[in-house]
């Protein structure tokens, strides 16, 4: 006879323990073992954080063992079962090890892999490769394409009620951030019952109270100084969506006809407009992509505005980049001025509103939503279709794929869908999105994705042309630190550019994102050299999350003061000059209900979660290689490292850039 110990590790998570009878099957190279309860009496239940220890006699000694198949069925009530991970001690000596980390839900088995990740090509047992076969066919019927829009990147072929467990929140993720929408949402409702008490905002001061049961420093800062042209600059480089300024080599003058003559007040070097051009101090923010979109109409109540505008920037003599002229449409004439620094207040400061009213919705709907959420999603799906969870890639990339299905799920049910947050508040309705998205799509680029190539591509990459532009140099550093990690985890399994090539599981999922992506873009169909893969890899991951973070976390900060960030317009854009007051400004801003909405919703989208798992922090043991193990704590050491350099910088600064840390990076995109 022989005795293999087992132990049994049930994650912490709420409801994550079991009293239902689990069954266990051992899987050796030799033979199996026979079909074992493991709770065999009542005190042998699966408590919640706990391990449980079990032995399995057997007749005969089976070698290694390489597969572990658990059965759940019901005992009393049928309940649901977190197990992390199980591991197998064999009569010599040896340990196996079996990640899991996964519910066993209704009475349903999981085959468990031995944990050394594995390529395809590597598998050389047919057990093994007949498992690996079947992981793959059984999630390609789970985890199903779907067209949620035309135009859209491909999406999840389900509801949220209907997801795998697996991919759902967590029982204390959702009562977390439900308790942080119920606190948006009471502060919505204040705001409601003070508004059939009050009349319409009377001046820019009323704003201030909207903010009752939610509050943040950042907007105190913005308060005192929103409508200097210093922080309306600033935050090109360093708000909520970074993305959108470029160095302006030549005026756009066909759409944008600014003439020295318009501007020259306001260059500080004694140079001419050419000059400054020539220089690299002249930098340009366009919103073309805006032109011609419908306004949101879903209240007919309550005409909306849209614009398209272009604003040019300078750098002036304090390094401190300063807009110089808007214009908000994009074709010119008579009756679409170009707004000057030297207009009167209200023209002046109205055209920047209409600035950052319309950033507000190209951030949201395409910075944030469609290139981390939904781009993220195509790589979350592709990735379940094709590597199993033996594979290297796998293991890597789980992480950083956590619950980004289940929320854009739920955005898709809330946000963009009809009478979600988007038709509620914004001036892009979520039916008009798909319009925009639909645009956008035809000319993205993987290369985009690609952090120093879109910096670069911006012209935005030169420290000494562009200083203080934190999202740049932090993201750099990050970027950095994750390719050197996903470097050293693909040499480790890959030891030639052959063998990416022969991979055609890594191969089948790079071929599947470019499907998910609806063939719009050039992404890659196939990689070709380590080199591809350990880029392709960075993408993913920086994607998910310190792009995600740049672009979600510093939501509240920026738009919880509204003039700052008005989600919508209620007047028209000015066609003439010196025909707008305060009182047209103030009826032009969201209205108490819309304001309070987006507020809310801005608010509870910039928490970080409970337990929340930030950059480097991998507590599931996917790997169990100790080169693998080796590699992670150098990741975490320069993510410190890169950690305490921004905070020596931010101790220095008046208002600290923090969005790119790495201490604040979550994992991945799971709000």
């Amino acid at each position: 006879m022989w005795t293999y110990e087992v132990s049994v590790t049930t994650g912490s998570q709420l409801f994550s323990g079991s009293m239902n009878y689990i069954y266990l099957t051992l899987v050796g190279k030799d033979g199996s073992s026979d079909r074992t309860l493991l709770n065999k009496s009542f005190f042998d239940y699966f408590v919640r954080g706990t391990v449980n220890t079990f032995n399995v006699i057997v007749k005969e000694n089976l070698g290694d063992i390489v597969l572990v198949k658990l059965e759940k069925e019901r005992y009393c009530i049928n309940d649901q079962w977190y197990c992390k991970h199980i591991t197998v001690m064999t009569p010599s000596g040896n340990c196996f090890q079996f990640p899991c980390y996964r519910w066993l839900v209704d009475q349903k088995e999981v085959v468990l892999r031995e944990g050394t990740a594995r390529l395809p090509q590597d598998d050389e047992n047919e057990l093994t490769k007949e498992h690996r076969r079947a992981e793959l066919e059984w999630r390609q019927k789970i985890f199903r394409w779907c067209k949620w829009c035309p135009g859209y990147p491909m999406s999840i072929d389900d509801s949220y009620k209907n997801l795998p467990q697996d991919v759902k929140f967590e029982t204390d993720k959702t009562f977390d951030f439900g308790l942080k929408v119920i606190r948006a949402k009471l502060n919505a409702y204040i705001n409601q019952m003070v508004e059939k008490f009050q009349s319409p905002w009377e001046g820019i001061a009323d704003l201030k109270k909207i903010n009752v049961i939610i509050k943040n420093a950042v907007p105190e800062y913005l308060m005192d100084n929103w409508n200097e042209d210093f922080l309306f600059g600033y935050q090109f480089l360093n708000g909520c969506n970074p993305v959108m300024i470029k160095k302006c080599e030549k005026l756009p003058a066909e759409k944008f006809p600014v003439t020295e003559e318009m501007v020259k007040g306001f260059l500080k070097r004694g140079l001419t407009l050419h000059e400054e051009l020539e220089a690299g101090n002249i930098y340009i923010a366009d919103y073309e992509i805006l032109d011609g979109v419908p306004a949101n109409t879903t209240d007919p109540n309550t005409p909306q505005y849209l614009a398209a505008p272009i604003c040019l920037l300078y750098k002036n003599t304090q390094n401190q980049i300063v807009p110089i002229a808007i214009q908000l449409c994009q074709k010119p004439g008579e009756g679409n001025p170009i707004f000057l620094p030297s207009d009167n207040q209200y023209d002046w400061m109205l055209a920047k509103m209409w600035v950052r009213s319309c950033n507000f919705n190209v951030h949201q709907g395409l910075t944030h939503l469609l290139k981390t959420h939904l781009i993220a999603e195509v790589f979350t799906i592709a990735m379940y279709r094709h590597l199993p969870a033996v594979h290297p890639v796998y293991k890597l990339l789980i992480p950083h794929i956590r619950y980004t299905i289940a929320i854009n799920t739920e955005a898709r049910e809330n946000l963009i869908s009809a009478g979600g947050v988007f038709d509620k508040g914004n001036s892009i309705s979520g039916s008009t999105l798909g319009d925009v998205v639909k645009k956008v799509m035809k000319t993205f680029t993987y290369k985009s994705l690609c952090f120093p190539e879109a910096i670069k591509d911006r012209g935005m990459d030169s420290k000494t042309d562009v200083p203080n532009y934190y999202y740049r140099d932090d993201g750099m550093m990050v970027w950095e630190a994750v390719k050197r990690f996903v470097s050293d985890v693909v040499k480790i399994y890959y030891k030639s550019d052959k063998t990416v090539q022969s991979d055609e599981e890594i191969q089948n999922f790079v071929k599947d994102v470019c499907f998910g992506m609806n063939y719009h873009c050039d992404f890659p169909k196939s990689l070709k050299t380590k080199k591809d893969l350990t880029e392709y890899l960075t993408v993913v991951i920086f994607t998910v999350s310190a792009q995600h973070a740049a672009v979600n976390f510093g939501q509240y900060d920026w738009y919880g003061w509204v003039p700052n960030g008005p989600s919508t317009m209620r007047k028209p854009p000015p066609t003439k000059k010196d025909q707008v007051d305060m009182k047209y400004i103030m009826e032009s801003l969201p209205d108490r209900d819309r304001a309070c909405k987006v507020l809310g919703t801005a608010w509870a989208l910039s928490q970080f979660q409970e337990n929340e798992l930030f950059l480097g922090t991998y507590p599931d043991k996917y790997f169990t290689e100790q080169s693998v193990l080796n590699a992670m704590n150098t990741f975490r050491k320069e993510l410190a490292k890169v950690t305490n350099t921004i905070k020596e910088r931010n101790e220095k600064l008046p208002l600290p850039y923090w969005y790119l840390s790495p201490d604040k990076i979550p994992n991945s995109i799971a709000i």
